[in-house]
């Protein structure tokens, strides 16, 4: 079977060179598209698969939609033959999605999208003009994939006119993403030798805190430090480790403020495991996350996660099976979770490290082997 992924974003992660290498695996023949403004000092990892990295259109070209589709679908066209392909795969809903209808239409081959976070916060909620573009490519759809419950209910029941929900609802489903098998090979499992000197810890009341990620505004770790406060005038000893690249340095002076912080520049897996493995807790407030791979990474550590509410990681799991939702903008609440979550810790981080195991590739690209055969 041949796919052709229409992918922004394939140049900008190893994320969906991970998913495009099991398909391989599995035998489905991928070629991927990949439209940028700028392919200067851009290097693209083929994964054994087809990968064409085309510098179709300028910076400037997204404030007109349609002008930037044009630009992108003509490119397209002229280096791909479309009709040898038996399904078309789009990873936003807007970008990806717009072009992946226009060819759907035109070469009667069936398309299926994802819906993500900018599609979300930037088109549906700021592009007012575009929210009726965004229904019919949703409608159009042989299916639609939402990385979360809580996206897809924000998305069906705010944007999506009442007529037409449950037509969208019906070829809808929920497509986590994967994380790195690295992750899945190096479970932690040995956390349960420590779990008597941990509890020993925590019971006097101290708690290693852990995030990985960028440090910026939308990540919010300063939230998570003034959570950390409150527990420190209650009589907890509390610290804090944060890794990753710096992208807003306010972000990290106000994150650094704070007693008992450790600042570590981006370390790459093999590295990051080990600042999982000496932490009780993770915490990752964001205002906006289309998924968070960081916590299924952090699962597998045999950590509990504290996750925004409503966002991406919100609803992959009942709350208080793996962790708890937050209010980012709310201290007390992030606070209050991280207390619920050491009462119950030996409940978490058992639950944790078994459904780590719902994360891995191969797994989810096989149900979406089977769904583009359904086609």
């Amino acid at each position: 079977m041949k796919v052709l992924h229409i992918n922004c974003n394939y140049a900008g992660t190893a994320l969906h060179r991970n998913m495009i290498t099991q398909l391989n695996a599995l035998e489905i023949e991928s070629c991927v598209y990949v439209p940028v403004y700028d392919a200067k000092g851009v290097s693209v990892d083929t994964s054994g698969a087809r990968v064409i990295l085309s510098e179709c259109f300028r910076k400037r070209d997204r404030y007109v939609f349609d002008y930037k589709q044009h630009k992108i679908i003509t490119d397209l066209k002229s280096k791909i033959d479309v009709k040898e392909f038996d399904c078309i795969h789009a990873y936003t809903l807007f970008t990806d999605g717009n072009t992946a209808r226009e060819l759907s239409r035109e070469h009667k081959i069936p398309y299926v999208v994802a819906v993500r976070s900018t599609d979300v916060h930037a088109f549906f909620r700021k592009a007012v003009y575009l929210r009726r573009r965004g229904v019919a490519i949703l409608r159009d759809a042989a299916k639609v994939f939402f990385l979360s419950e809580s996206y897809r209910k924000l998305v069906l029941e705010k944007y999506v006119p009442a007529k037409y929900r449950q037509e969208i609802y019906d070829k809808s489903c929920i497509m986590p993403n994967g994380i790195d098998d690295f992750w899945l090979e190096h479970l932690y499992s040995a956390k349960k030798e420590h779990e008597k000197e941990i509890m020993k810890r925590l019971a006097a009341k101290e708690l290693r805190v852990v995030y990985a990620g960028t440090i910026m505004k939308r990540k919010n770790p300063v939230a998570t430090q003034e959570a950390l406060q409150i527990l420190r005038k209650k009589g907890w000893k509390v610290s804090f480790t944060a890794v990753g690249r710096v992208k807003d340095n306010d972000v990290k002076e106000q994150m650094c403020a704070y007693p008992d912080t450790t600042y570590v520049e981006q370390k790459p897996k093999e590295e990051l495991i080990d600042y999982y493995r000496e932490s009780d807790l993770f915490v990752m407030p964001s205002y906006a996350e289309t998924f968070g791979l960081v916590y299924s990474e952090a699962m597998s550590q045999g950590l509990p996660v504290l996750y925004t509410k409503g966002q991406g990681f919100d609803g992959q799991f009942p709350d208080g099976m793996i962790g708890y939702a937050i209010e980012p903008d709310k201290p007390e609440d992030i606070a209050e979770k991280i207390e619920l979550a050491v009462s119950r810790y030996e409940a978490l981080t058992a639950q944790v490290l078994i459904n780590a195991e719902r994360f891995r590739w191969s797994d989810i690209c096989r149900q979406y082997k089977e769904i583009y055969e359904s086609l």
